[in-house]
C-alpha cells in the first residue's frame, strides 16, 4: 500500500576518503555495493591520489573536501592532541591552510569540491568556522551542519565521545531506525566505512562494521519501503542552483 510522505532525500557521505588504501577500498565498496553516494577527501593523506583517480573515473560519486587541522584523542580521561597541521587558534594560518587544501583538491580532481566538512568537525569552532563558511559561500557549495537546506545526522557512529565502544550504533538495525526517523527534505548521513590495515586511528574495527551495515540488503529494502531517495551533493546542487549556503539557526 502506498503511503503519503513528503519527499525525503538522503545523502550518505563517507568521511576520510584518501586516508589509506584500506579506507579507500571500504568507501568504494560501500558506494558500489551499498548506499554511499558521496565522500569527503583528505588531500594531505597518503591515499589521496588513489581516491582522486577513482573519483575522476566515477563522477556519480560526489566528492568534497574533508578539511584537516589535526586530530585529538581521548586518553586517560582527557582530550589530547595526536598531531597538529597548523595552530587551530591562528585565523591567518587556518585561512592559508584551507586555501592550500582546496588548491590541492582541485589539482587532484580537476574541479572544485561539491561540499565542505572537516576532520572532527573543527569547522564548527572559532576561528575556523567563519573562514570555512566564507569559502563555502564563495564557491556556493554546501557546508556540513551550517547549510539550512541539509540536516546533518552524525548518530551512525560506533564510539561514545570518550572512545568507549558503541557497536549498537553501527548495526543495520540502528541504520534502519535512522531511515524511519528522517524528516522531510534533505539529510546528510555521515559514515566511516573502511578496512583497518595500515590505519593509525582509534576507530578501527568499527569501520568494517559500518561497511557491513551500509551494504546490508535489509537497509536497502527499508529505504525503498520508507520511500527515502538516495541522492548526492551533485543532486543537491541541481536542486538548489545559485543558492549559497547560510548559517543555520
Amino acid at each position: 500500500m502506498q503511503t503519503n510522505r513528503a519527499s525525503r532525500f538522503l545523502i550518505v557521505n563517507a568521511d576520510d576518503f584518501g586516508q589509506t588504501a584500506g579506507v579507500n577500498r571500504g568507501i568504494i565498496e560501500a558506494h558500489e555495493r551499498g548506499i554511499v553516494t558521496s565522500a569527503s577527501l583528505m588531500v594531505r593523506q597518503p591515499g589521496a591520489t588513489e581516491a582522486a583517480e577513482y573519483a575522476r573515473a566515477h563522477p556519480e560519486l560526489s566528492v568534497g573536501l574533508h578539511f584537516e587541522l589535526g586530530e585529538w584523542r581521548y586518553v586517560r580521561g582527557e582530550w589530547k592532541q595526536a598531531f597538529e597541521v597548523i595552530d587551530a587558534r591562528d585565523s591567518v594560518a587556518i585561512r592559508s591552510e584551507l586555501e592550500r587544501q582546496l588548491a590541492r583538491f582541485e589539482e587532484l580532481l580537476g574541479r572544485e569540491p561539491t561540499h565542505l566538512d572537516s576532520h572532527q568537525h573543527v569547522h564548527h569552532w572559532k576561528p575556523a568556522r567563519p573562514i570555512v563558511l566564507e569559502m563555502a559561500e564563495r564557491r556556493r557549495i554546501s557546508i556540513r551542519g551550517l547549510d539550512p537546506f541539509v540536516t546533518y545526522c552524525g548518530s551512525f557512529y560506533g564510539q561514545a565521545e570518550t572512545g568507549a565502544p558503541f557497536p549498537q550504533k553501527i548495526a543495520p538495525s540502528h541504520l534502519i531506525e535512522i531511515m524511519r526517523g528522517l524528516s522531510p527534505g534533505w539529510t546528510e548521513l555521515g559514515c566511516h566505512p573502511g578496512y583497518a590495515e595500515g590505519l593509525d586511528s582509534v576507530y578501527l574495527a568499527e569501520r568494517e562494521a559500518e561497511l557491513r551495515a551500509l551494504c546490508s540488503e535489509q537497509v536497502r529494502e527499508e529505504l525503498e519501503q520508507q520511500e527515502v531517495r538516495l541522492r548526492s551533493f551533485h543532486d543537491l546542487q541541481r536542486a538548489t542552483p545559485g543558492t549559497a549556503p547560510r548559517p543555520a539557526g
